[in-house]
């Protein structure tokens, strides 16, 4: 994920959190540090956190990453139309592991 997605993931976090305080107890957290909605700094966070959610959208629809699938982790193939599904060998696993370390 390039460091623009984390921002605009950090910002939507921020406007989903403003919302949530608006909604819960009428309070408006941007509007309270910057000098209410109409100051020209609290429009500016608005239309980043708008921005970022319509940036952040495609990440909805994006496939996860296959770097952070863990390869190391023995895939078993089920047959479950027999009695006895696939065993893994682990006697080749250790072999295996034994010559990586040499």
């Amino acid at each position: 994920m390039s460091t623009l997605h984390r921002i605009a993931i950090a910002l939507v976090i921020i406007g989903a959190i403003n919302w949530g305080l608006i909604g819960f107890f009428r309070f408006d957290l941007v509007a309270t540090l910057f000098g209410g909605q109409q100051s020209l700094m609290a429009r500016i966070i608005y239309a980043l956190v708008g921005i970022s959610g319509l940036f952040a959208l495609p990440l909805l629809f994006m496939r996860m990453d296959r770097e952070n699938v863990d390869h190391t982790i023995p895939q078993r193939n089920f047959h479950y139309g027999t009695e006895f599904g696939e065993e893994f060998d682990f006697q080749n696993r250790k072999r295996k592991d034994a010559e990586k370390k040499k």
